[in-house]
């Protein structure tokens, strides 16, 4: 995702926090956010959304080159301020993982070779931090500051990315008589993405040489080119790759604009040369040109083997479908040829790292979990090497020690050591949370096979309230996850939180229903075309096999849900039969038709939908057939609605046309319009209103 930076009000104090067996030290004297647990929230021992702010949020983490230490990110947040800092961590792997903090205020840490030293960005500079010593040295002073950045591991250049103006889009500029008008003029779609309009200017990627320990103005190697990278909307860094010996730059693009860049998923794999300052596209130029047709959909994350002969990618076979099999590809400079690796292997991969120069680890979705895989290039055999409940959400490598980001549903992001010639052996090493997991009791997490419609078996994980009682009746919550193709996995989300609403006294049903990763591809695929099918029905299955139990209330029934899950929501609030009693729609989509007008990247809805509402595909008739705006006659239940001024995925006119439509019917319902947010809700008091507001909603027609 794209980096956040946040300047926070900050309260001064020593940071000297004891964690069991991972103790915390700062070099010198810091300044920190006070987050400790009150004495009142330490009593009651109950996880709140005032509690959940109070937690530190692990970043990036990453192993050094010498294996003996391990950078790390935290971001903690002040609710008065409404913002937070990033700091800077060190854990001494040689030190019974003593974790010191190194330096207040940076982000995206890369190690240097020798691995006593960090470059990191701070105030859109690149600055280099002494891990002895804490201090830091300014190496990039560009002009208007930079929004990420990466050093070649030869430490003899340097990349960073900015915007660039490219084109007018402004009524001043094209009219400089004009200079007080307000208008934004186009001519072709994508006038706005994700959160913001289109204003002419493009994030590019500079080169630069490191002479004298500084980073001069670097050469825009995508100069008048009207296209991002690293790629909008997230803008992730880890799209682009050096090369070890700091002569080629692999980058990801979509070099498309317009309605063609509007309905296409055609991105690509580029190399740029320092020397002849040449750029190709290698997923368009290559001899196997039988499997041309293999790269029309999204081609991201370049990695070079260690002996920079070969690329590792990720690959979409299918154009227009964000959500097709993530496959490996390598291309190899040697006979410029492809080779796919993962055809046999039924999940996606991601995070993709070398081991040496033949084999390959990676991160799969399994089963409603994130495990890391491993891959023999010649043999394509793949070995899936964890096991467990959780997420293993990002890892780096040094030898067969693995560093990795996990999280569970009752667990934030914590790094742990994953050693694996020791039969992978994991083992936590941060502890950041400590004080919170010591004070605060979450709620049971159970793993339930439920039989659908058509006699499948669907995952569906059920999380009680920290002190259940099973001779007592509990209201209860379907949860229904958005995407559409997005796993309900062992994660940790800061907005959307299981143990949050277990703790509040509800049971939570998360059904791995029709549509999401890790169940293999046709299960994933099957939503597509079919959003008022199966998966609604399994949506019902979930909710009412639990509903035998003698422990939920029949009569206590809610449905929440955000984006897609906002969708189902709508859609079940005119088709559930009376079974729920209250619902909540984030960001959801209500009326079809307006959707496809609404909405920007129409590739999304093409794939979706079947087509236009115009389309004479038979898929596309009964997607707006099926719209939930169809079925508002039948809307009979309190509902909540959710939105943010700034969201052009789902655009707010979705939710006010929800929320007219219910109280001309008569439905009781409530709207919350947040000015400054978009998709999600970020800013912490924004968070805490959405959570008083979700809870007193619920608790009103629940409890």
């Amino acid at each position: 995702m794209k980096s956040i930076k946040l300047i926070a009000f900050l309260m001064s104090m020593t940071v000297i926090t004891a964690c069991s067996t991972n103790e915390q030290k700062s070099v010198t004297e810091k300044i920190e956010i006070n987050n400790e647990l009150t004495v009142d929230e330490i009593s009651a021992g109950i996880f709140t959304p005032e509690v959940m702010w109070k937690m530190g949020r692990i970043g990036t983490s990453l192993i050094s080159p010498d294996g003996k230490n391990v950078a790390y990110t935290v971001t903690n947040y002040d609710v008065a301020a409404n913002n937070g800092v990033t700091s800077l961590w060190i854990i001494k792997l040689d030190d019974n993982n003593k974790a010191v903090m190194l330096a207040e205020d940076v982000s995206e840490p890369i190690w240097n070779n020798a691995g006593d030293k960090l470059y990191v960005l701070k105030n859109e500079q690149i600055f280099v931090a002494d891990i002895n010593t804490g201090s830091l040295n300014q190496l990039s002073f560009i002009e208007g500051g930079i929004e990420g950045f990466g050093i070649a591991p030869a430490e003899n250049r340097v990349f960073y990315t900015k915007k660039v103006a490219v084109e007018k889009r402004n009524s001043a500029e094209i009219y400089p008589d004009m200079d007080k008008s307000k208008a934004k003029i186009y001519n072709d779609l994508m006038v706005r993405h994700w959160n913001y309009w289109d204003e002419g200017k493009y994030s590019h990627i500079f080169v630069s040489e490191i002479k004298n320990e500084k980073v001069e103005n670097g050469k825009d190697i995508m100069q008048n080119e009207a296209w991002d990278a690293p790629m909008a909307p997230y803008f992730d860094i880890a799209e682009i790759a050096w090369n070890n010996s700091g002569t080629q730059l692999a980058y990801t693009c979509k070099k498309q604009t317009g309605t063609e860049y509007a309905v296409s998923t055609q991105s690509d794999i580029f190399i740029y040369d320092t020397k002849t300052e040449t750029t190709k596209n290698i997923c368009q130029d290559f001899s196997a040109n039988k499997n041309i047709n293999e790269f029309k959909g999204y081609d991201k994350y370049p990695v070079w083997s260690p002996d920079d002969k070969k690329i590792a990618f990720r690959s979409m076979q299918r154009a227009g479908n964000e959500s097709d099999k993530e496959r490996l590809f390598i291309w190899n400079s040697d006979d410029n040829t492809m080779t796919e690796i993962t055809q046999t292997f039924d999940y996606n991969a991601t995070n993709v790292v070398w081991d040496g120069n033949n084999a390959l680890y990676f991160i799969a979705p399994i089963e409603a979990t994130h495990q890391i895989c491993s891959v023999d290039c010649d043999t394509k055999k793949v070995e899936i090497l964890t096991t467990g409940n959780h997420d293993i959400n990002h890892f780096t490598k040094k030898d067969d020690i693995i560093i990795a980001e996990i999280t569970k549903i009752s667990m934030a992001t914590e790094l742990f050591k994953i050693n694996v010639a020791d039969n992978i052996n994991i083992t936590q090493i941060s502890f950041v949370n400590k004080n919170i997991y010591d004070n605060i009791k979450m709620g049971e997490v159970q793993k339930r096979w439920i039989k659908t419609t058509d006699g499948k078996q669907m995952l569906t994980w059920v999380i009680f309230p920290p002190k259940f009682d099973a001779t007592k009746k509990y209201p209860t919550l379907l949860y229904c996850e958005g995407g559409p193709q997005s796993v309900v996995s062992q994660f940790w989300s800061y907005r959307w939180n299981f143990q949050l609403m277990a703790a509040q006294g509800y049971i939570i049903v998360a059904p791995n229903r029709r549509g999401v990763p890790s169940f293999g591809q046709e299960w994933l695929d099957q939503i597509s075309g079919d959003y008022s099918g199966q998966n609604i029905r399994d949506y019902l299955s979930a909710i009412d096999d639990v509903a035998k139990e003698t422990w939920c209330d029949q009569t206590r029934l809610g449905c929440v849900g955000a984006s897609y899950g906002g969708y189902s929501v709508f859609f079940l609030a005119g088709n559930h039969d009376k079974r729920f009693k209250a619902f909540i729609s984030h960001c959801g989509i209500f009326n079809f038709e307006s959707m496809y007008g609404h909405t920007e990247e129409l590739w999304f809805v093409n794939n979706d939908y079947g087509g236009s509402y115009w389309s004479e595909n038979p898929t596309a008739k009964r997607s707006y057939a099926n719209s939930p705006h169809k079925f508002v006659s039948k809307w009979d239940t309190p509902i909540l609605i959710i939105t943010g001024l700034n969201d052009f995925r789902i655009p707010y006119t979705q939710s006010l046309e929800a929320f007219t439509a219910a109280r001309l019917c008569g439905v009781d319902a409530r709207l919350i319009a947040f000015e400054n947010e978009a998709h999600q809700v970020f800013k912490p008091q924004n968070n805490l209103v959405w959570n008083r507001e979700f809870f007193g909603w619920l608790n009103k027609y629940l409890k």
